[in-house]
């Protein structure tokens, strides 16, 4: 504990809740990083697509960059209501469950939970391939600078969420700093007609005609741009008062500042001709035509590099909020509800870090291997999430009828389709190139989630006294002592038993290994047993757990109904690394004899100075 409280902080008292909640500014950094940063890799994933049909299809991506930020901006509309609707946070999970029915709300908790894993795992391979962008002898070592990044983002959400919301706020401020002034300045080089060309490059072989799938397929590889909108939804608990309010404003301040950012960075890249490269990330190219190869060059990639791993931060907001509602809901371990010494879901914390850093370490790191699983989870959420407001509206205008019940529906109607329709297109386009996995995972997570809730729902039906009454005549109790020799640990164990216990019926037993030991043992038992039979048990291959287990399986059998309670004469060191010189049969045979019915354990410790 004392080490715990030395790397993360001493624990935090539940009155110190408020204290810890997020102002605007420092919240739209923490739940806004993973939609920001998606700014650094959406339009190259749309160029990858384009560039497909030769240079003449790069036209298109002003086109599919605004079509794209159309749907952001309905998207932000639609979630601003569900905000408005449901302060107590959950997002498409709660708006799913409250008009849609379990199943859908359990398709929506599935889908995110799997997007926040990845949303992990794509930021932080994006963040390392930005900085291998400018330093290329770092690109062997990706996948460990990857885990050490999220080791860190891990430690930092571990101490506290107004801890992690200062650490990274700067970054992301310093990121939107950084491309606004890329864009600026690139902007107003492209009117005044001084901007340089990006290096020729080989023609694109254009092996694919610019049909409207390719379209499709450019525009499900842009819609990677919205990832991480929702997350501000399920934390609104996470906001100063009035937390609704704050949190419907911090989303508008946020899809601003993303639709601003994408649809510059499109711009650019369509103005200076820049095409996808394998060496080095769309920004880094822009940042040299613009920037040069100065130091405002390197501090937009160390900016890119930031918010790319910090991006990841979004989902530590969001993960461990939304698993703890499950756990609320018993479709997840109850301790995924339970808050940490310091005001967070540790757990949640610590599962997701370990999944994405497994993820990470299973596709050695690369940001365009990860993105094809990305999307498709996110966009099913905001249509559940869309399709349960339309029906909260319409059940509204049916019985109540309130004042802009109506212009309210159009818009989740509107968000519904919209977002029906890209997720649609995405689940198609990018099915064969991975989406296949995440659309498999989704129903066994569907399926975990209902076992868990199974167990939780018989056990406590196990546990109810409504239907129990206790016996009319107590069981029998069995009193069964093993040892390993007569010494002050084993008489103080019998003793405690004979003089609190009452008169138990007591049996000790050993398990002769050593014929010569076991008659020096029968000796001193007889002078310190106080009368209490001792059973000798042969082992001709020198095993003690065996015969001992089994010689209390053969007491239960001969005694059924009775209570079997095996006494465990315990010696605890007086130092912890002691622990490691003593053999370990107490604990083995602790753990071994839990699971036998009507077996119970009475350990009794005897404490070394």
């Amino acid at each position: 504990m004392r080490l715990k409280h030395w790397l993360l902080g001493h624990p935090l008292a539940s009155a110190q809740a408020p204290a810890e909640r997020l102002s605007k500014p420092i919240a739209l950094a923490v739940f806004s990083s993973d939609a920001l940063s998606s700014v650094a890799y959406a339009t190259e994933e749309i160029l990858l697509v384009l560039v497909l049909a030769g240079t003449l299809a790069i036209k298109a991506t002003i086109w599919v960059s605004l079509a794209i930020v159309l749907l952001l901006a309905i998207v932000t509309a639609s979630y601003r209501q569900i905000i408005l609707a449901y302060p107590g946070g959950g997002g498409a999970y709660t708006v799913s469950k409250a008009n849609l029915g379990v199943k859908w709300s359990l398709a929506a908790a599935a889908a995110l939970l799997i997007d926040y894993v990845l949303t992990v795992a794509v930021s932080v391979a994006a963040g390392i391939a930005a900085i291998t962008s400018a330093v290329p002898a770092l690109l062997e070592h990706r996948v460990a600078l990857g885990l050490a990044a999220i080791a860190i983002l891990t430690y930092g959400n571990l101490r506290g969420v107004r801890e992690s919301g200062r650490l990274f706020a700067a970054p992301t401020y310093f990121f939107i700093a950084c491309l606004g002034l890329l864009i600026i300045m690139g902007l107003g080089r492209l009117a005044l007609g001084g901007a340089e060309p990006a290096a020729p490059v080989p023609e694109p072989p254009g092996v694919e005609g610019l049909t409207l799938f390719l379209l499709l397929r450019a525009f499900s590889g842009g819609c990677t741009a919205m990832t991480g909108v929702e997350v501000i939804s399920n934390g609104v608990a996470a906001f100063r008062k009035p937390s609704p309010e704050n949190a419907s404003i911090t989303m508008l301040w946020m899809a601003a500042i993303l639709g601003s950012l994408f649809l510059g960075i499109s711009t650019l890249a369509y103005g200076f001709g820049v095409l996808p490269s394998a060496k080095e990330t769309l920004i880094s190219q822009i940042g040299r035509l613009v920037f040069g190869e100065g130091v405002l060059y390197y501090l937009l990639q160390a900016g890119t590099m930031l918010i790319l791993i910090l991006a990841a931060n979004s989902s530590f907001a969001g993960f461990p909020r939304l698993a703890s509602l499950l756990a609320q809901d018993s479709y997840l371990p109850r301790q995924m509800a339970e808050l940490g010494d310091r005001l967070v879901f540790s757990n949640g914390i610590v599962l997701l870090g370990t999944f994405a850093a497994v993820l990470l370490a299973l596709f050695e790191g690369d940001t365009h291997a990860l993105i094809p699983l990305y999307a498709v989870g996110v966009f099913l959420s905001f249509t559940l999430s869309q399709a349960g407001m339309v029906s909260y509206w319409r059940d509204a205008w049916r019985y109540s009828k309130p004042a802009g019940a109506r212009k309210a529906l159009a818009i989740n109607l509107a968000g519904c389709v919209a977002t029906g329709v890209a997720m649609i297109v995405i689940a198609v386009t990018k099915f064969v190139h991975g989406a296949w996995a995440v659309i498999v995972l989704i129903p066994l997570l569907m399926m975990m989630f209902r076992t868990i809730r199974r167990h939780y729902t018989l056990s406590e039906w196990e546990l109810s006294l409504q239907q129990y009454s206790r016996p009319a005549v107590p069981k029998r109790a069995v009193y069964v002592m093993p040892i390993g020799g007569v010494n002050r640990a084993v008489v103080y164990a019998l003793d405690y038993v004979l003089d609190n216990v009452g008169s138990p019926n007591l049996r000790a037993v050993y398990v002769d290994t050593d014929p010569v030991q076991t008659a020096e043992v029968k000796a001193q038992w007889e002078k310190w047993g106080r009368g209490v039979p001792l059973d000798v048990l042969p082992s001709p291959f020198r095993s003690v757990m065996v015969p001992l287990l089994n010689h209390i399986e053969k007491i239960r059998q001969e005694n059924l109904g009775a209570w079997v309670t095996v006494v465990l004469p315990e010696v605890i060191p007086g130092k912890w690394w002691h622990t490691f010189l003593h053999n370990q049969r107490a604990l083995l045979l602790k753990g071994a004899v839990l699971f036998k019915y009507n077996t119970l354990v009475l350990d009794v410790p005897y404490h070394l100075d």
